[in-house]
C-alpha cells in the first residue's frame, strides 16, 4: 500500500511548521506533495523531521525559487521540472518513485493560477495550464498521479459561496483592524475575488452573510457562475478524481480550512493507477491539531493498494456533510 498526501501549506509555512508537521503525521503518508512551499528551509526541515527525501521545482541556475516540493520515504528514482513559459504559471514537478513492491510510480505536483478576479474566475488561464500538463504527462505510460491546488471546482461539485464570502469579509475586517499580526498573510481577500468593475458592490456583499435568504440566493448564483472547465478537461482525458470516485456524495471541501466552502485540492490517478485506488479522504486534523491552525487549505490523502480490483469503497468515517439529505445531489 502507498499513501500519498497533497497539501497547500500557505506561503511557505514557516510560522506554522509544527502544525503542518502534525497534520502530515495524522495520516503517516509515504509521499507528500507540498504547494506554496516557498521556503526551502521549511521543506528541508519537514523532510528531516519526517525522515524523507525531498525534491523541489526550483531552477538549478536560481532563475526561479521553489514553490512546489515533494517529500518521500520511498526511494526517489529521478525528478524533472517543466517550466513551459507562457503556458504554466508555476513549474510542474515530476518525481518517479520506487514503491515497496518494486513498481515505479510517478507523482506530478502542480499549483494552478488563482487570480479569480480576472474574467470568469480566470478559468481560461487554468485550462491552458491543464492542457500543457496533459501534454507533458502524455509521455508517461506507467502508473502516475497528478496532485496539488487546482483553484478550480469539479463538474457537479457544490460551492458554498456565502460561506466563502463570510470568510473573505472577516479576513478583510481583521486586516483593516490590524488584528492578525501577520498570521493571515497569504489568505484571500474580497478584492482578490471580485473583478475590479464590480468592486463598488463590496459594501452590499458584506451584508449577504447576515441574511438567510441572501445567503441562499448567493450560493445558487455562485454555483452557476463558478467555471468548471479546468477539472472537466482532466476528466475528459481519462484521469480519475480519486476523492470523488471513492466518495460520490461527500462534499470534500478543502478550502478555506477555517470555513470550508469548496473543493479545489485534488489527486488524479491515470487509468493504470486507478485500478489500485482503495481510499481517499480530506484530512481535518485530530485532537492535537486543527487544520485551520496549519494552513488555509486542508490536505487530501489517497491510498493505492496492490493487486486491488476496481471495487472502490468510501471511508467508513467519510460522512456526507451536515445539511445534505439523501435526496440532494452534488
Amino acid at each position: 500500500m502507498t499513501r500519498i498526501l497533497s497539501y497547500n501549506i500557505l506561503v511557505g509555512g514557516a510560522r506554522r511548521i509544527d502544525y503542518i508537521e502534525r497534520m502530515i503525521r495524522t495520516v503517516d503518508p509515504d509521499v507528500v506533495g507540498l504547494v506554496e512551499a516557498n521556503n526551502l528551509e521549511v521543506v528541508q526541515e519537514l523532510a528531516r523531521r519526517l525522515d524523507m527525501e525531498y525534491r523541489t521545482n526550483a531552477a538549478p541556475d536560481g532563475s526561479w525559487r521553489t514553490s512546489i516540493a515533494l517529500l518521500s520515504r520511498l526511494p526517489i528514482v529521478q525528478s524533472t521540472v517543466y517550466a513551459s513559459q507562457g503556458l504554466i504559471t508555476r513549474p510542474l514537478l515530476e518525481v518517479t518513485l520506487l514503491e515497496a513492491h518494486g513498481e515505479k510510480l510517478t507523482a506530478f505536483v502542480t499549483h494552478l493560477v488563482a487570480s479569480f478576479s480576472h474574467g470568469r474566475g480566470n478559468d481560461t488561464t487554468r485550462r491552458k495550464e491543464v492542457r500543457e500538463i496533459l501534454r507533458i504527462m502524455r509521455a508517461n505510460h506507467g502508473p502516475h498521479v497528478l496532485m496539488g491546488d487546482f483553484n478550480a471546482l469539479a463538474p457537479g461539485d457544490t460551492l458554498k459561496a456565502s460561506t466563502l464570502l463570510r470568510y473573505l469579509v472577516e479576513m478583510d475586517q481583521q486586516q483593516q483592524q490590524g488584528l492578525h499580526n501577520g498570521e493571515r498573510d497569504g489568505h484571500p481577500s474580497l478584492n482578490g475575488v471580485v473583478p475590479p468593475p464590480l468592486r463598488f458592490l463590496n459594501p452590499l456583499l458584506c451584508l449577504v452573510p447576515r441574511n438567510r435568504l441572501l445567503r441562499a440566493l448567493f450560493d445558487e448564483a455562485g454555483s452557476l457562475y463558478a467555471p468548471r472547465g479546468t477539472i472537466g478537461l482532466l476528466n475528459a482525458a481519462g484521469y480519475v478524481d480519486c476523492f470523488r470516485y471513492v466518495n460520490p456524495r461527500a462534499w470534500g471541501f478543502t478550502c478555506p480550512a477555517e470555513a470550508p466552502a469548496g473543493r479545489i485540492d485534488y489527486l488524479f490517478a491515470n487509468p493504470a493507477l486507478a485500478t489500485r485506488l482503495s481510499a481517499c479522504k480530506v484530512v481535518s486534523g485530530d485532537e492535537q491539531v486543527h487544520g485551520g491552525d496549519a494552513s488555509d487549505h486542508l490536505p487530501v490523502m489517497v491510498e493505492f493498494g496492490v493487486g486491488i480490483e476496481t471495487t472502490f469503497r468510501p471511508y467508513k468515517d467519510e460522512l456526507v456533510e451536515a445539511g445534505e439529505t439523501a435526496g440532494e445531489t452534488l
